[in-house]
């Protein structure tokens, strides 16, 4: 049964405002899909744009696609990657990674995204961090419809994102109706990133994301919109999402913020020499593990 929740407006480092749509009032993931965050459509002509100093991250890998502008990645393994539209970034965590996301100096007017997390499986967490820019993605075109693969395979299409639990994660350009077929053994989800559509019968604008739940082989899409579809594995394991750290317990993330604040050569240093950004005090009640849906 499908179930649609409104996001919530979140400060993203000093000058970008996103609407949170994952996790939300009812789900906390969408298959290994954890966090879900869309910013703009803004018009940065003679502002900073997207600025988010050196920062953490465990137990995660984040996902970035873009619809418009430009985006400098920098990370504690040495990257240095700008991603523009069609193209995706995709970085590893595991056991501790720093990185930082900003605006170019010259840069398009118009800045306009996603970004997403994914939870690492239990047996993934600790792995060393990594860091994968994919260029060139494979697309799926019919009549009134194009579909992009960033994370995994859709109608025949695989993208080379190296991910470790079964997941989807596609981006459409509709213009008319159609029918996607979908894996009904995977839990789905959709967000409107752009104009209107009607997806199995629901309305849907942006600022909301559609829970589709699982047991469906096709979902209907209709309208001229721009929309992004997760989908995966049901994830069963419990997590711990506090700050920037996906864990299992209240210690995994007291010794992973011990270890930022300290900094200590788990997370290493993000070149460009911008100050760190602190971690936020810990909360006074302990950190629960929390299951996928609440």
């Amino acid at each position: 049964m499908s179930l649609l929740e409104e996001g919530r407006d979140v400060p993203l480092g000093r000058y970008t405002v996103v609407r949170r749509t994952l996790p939300n009032k009812a789900r906390r993931t969408v298959g290994a899909w954890c966090f879900l965050d869309h910013f703009g459509p803004e018009d940065v002509t003679g502002k900073p744009g997207m600025r988010v100093p050196p920062h953490p991250h465990i137990g995660l890998q984040t996902v970035s696609w873009l619809l418009s502008g430009e985006v400098r990645h920098r990370d504690s393994l040495g990257s240095d990657q700008v991603i523009v539209p069609g193209q995706l970034n995709i970085m590893t965590s595991g056991r501790g990674i720093a990185h930082s996301e900003n605006s170019p100096t010259a840069k398009p007017p118009l800045l306009h995204g996603l970004q997403l997390w994914v939870a690492l499986p239990d047996s993934e967490r600790h792995r060393a961090p990594g860091f994968q820019h994919i260029p060139d993605l494979p697309e799926v075109s019919d009549s009134g419809v194009k579909v992009t693969v960033a994370v995994g395979e859709l109608e025949g299409a695989a993208s080379p994102a190296e991910v470790h639990t079964e997941l989807l994660g596609a981006d459409i350009e509709l213009a008319g109706s159609t029918e996607i077929r979908i894996r009904p053994d995977f839990e789905h989800a959709v967000v409107v990133t752009e104009g209107a559509a009607t997806v199995d019968g629901a309305d849907l604008t942006p600022g909301s994301l559609l829970y589709l739940g699982d047991n469906y082989d096709k979902v209907r899409l209709a309208g001229n919109a721009r929309l992004f579809l997760l989908g995966g594995v049901p994830f069963e394991e419990e997590l711990v999402m506090w700050w920037n750290f996906v864990g299992r317990s209240h210690e995994d993330i007291v010794e992973a913020r011990d270890a930022w604040m300290a900094g200590s050569d788990r997370f290493g240093v993000v070149p460009g020499g911008e100050q760190p950004l602190p971690a936020p005090g810990m909360p006074t009640t302990r950190l629960k593990p929390r299951p996928r849906y609440r």
